[in-house]
């Protein structure tokens, strides 16, 4: 019932939009024929509107994978360089966090690693929404900042590397089968502010899949057991995410742009100084604010990321236009 609500109102709203440009045309007609500027300007209005409308359409067509409609999870892992990736780590944090909440979207923090002096070593967030591995899954990728260092008391300009991985979460309908002999199993210490429990019992879990050295962990329950079914659940989906890249890569083998994601890629530039850019290394789509950006406003990137995946390289995507 859910899928055929979902079908019926993407079918009601496409019937809505070539209902509303056939009124419109007609009324610019009827307008020419009888000289009535006022009638045909307001109808040229109205389409320029619905054209719009029909773009935010057709990018909802994009999110047609199968698991595009779930939740999402993303890991964070701040790169070398100590204390500089690590605040830049925490900024991208913040700057995913803001953009689920501008979203209407809710995020449960699964696992954050402090780092030594601030920001962080890494984090796991789930992303709960509409879509939200569907929006974010071309996040995937090595992101990184140039700026002048807070940490630097000669004020040098610093480079700063981040990594993103964005993966769905699945439920019982995705049968993902795991030999219990392909996992290492750690318990440790939670890391945090304290209270009862929290650091005084080995109550986090890391589960390693030997196989593919895929490293999952959950601390955000006093429960061991609780974090062992969350970080289970966790490892199911990265290993689900893992085989429908596998796919598209087979799929795509063609645009090297479009498969090439994963860690050590580098996929997005942030600089602060000396000039203010924001520039997407995969559709070129640049950003002269950065400070929107890194408050949440990516929807530009993740829009022209979406369509270049779907439809090719940007080279391509100019080809067909």
């Amino acid at each position: 019932m859910q899928e055929r609500t979902k079908l019926e109102q993407s079918i009601n709203l496409c019937n809505e939009v070539e209902t509303e440009l056939n009124d419109n045309i007609e009324l610019i007609e009827l307008g020419e024929l009888e000289d009535d500027i006022d009638i045909v300007t307001e109808a040229e209005a109205a389409i320029a509107k619905l054209s719009e409308k029909a773009e935010e359409l057709e990018l909802q067509t994009l999110l047609s994978g199968e698991a595009d409609a779930n939740d999402a999870y993303l890991e964070i892992n701040s790169g070398a360089g100590g204390t500089e990736s690590q605040d830049w780590a925490n900024m991208l944090l913040r700057m995913y966090t803001r953009w689920a909440n501008a979203h209407g979207c809710k995020v449960d923090l699964i696992e954050m690693n402090s780092g030594d002096e601030a920001g962080i070593k890494s984090a796991t967030i789930e992303i709960k929404g509409e879509n939200a591995y569907g929006w974010l899954k071309t996040e995937s990728g090595v992101h990184r900042l140039v700026r002048i260092s807070p940490f630097d008391s000669n004020a040098k300009r610093h480079t700063s590397f981040a990594s993103v991985w964005v993966y769905p979460v699945i439920d019982d309908d995705f049968e993902i089968d795991i030999n219990e002999a392909d996992l290492r199993i750690d318990t440790y210490r939670a890391s945090g502010a304290g209270g009862q429990h929290v650091n005084t019992t080995d109550s986090a879990v890391r589960i390693t899949h030997i196989p593919t050295k895929i490293v999952v962990q959950c601390q955000n329950d006093r429960s061991q057991h609780k974090n062992r079914a969350t970080a289970m659940k966790m490892l199911k989906a990265r290993l689900y995410e893992e085989e429908l890249q596998r796919r598209e890569q087979e799929a795509h083998a063609e645009h090297d742009a479009k498969t090439d994601i994963g860690w050590g890629h580098q996929i997005r530039s942030y600089v602060l100084q000396p000039y203010q850019m924001v520039k997407d290394l995969r559709t070129g789509v640049e950003s002269g604010q950065p400070d929107k950006v890194l408050d949440g406003d990516i929807d530009m990137f993740v829009n022209a990321a979406l369509a270049a995946r779907v439809h090719g390289s940007s080279e391509d995507i100019e080809d067909i236009e």
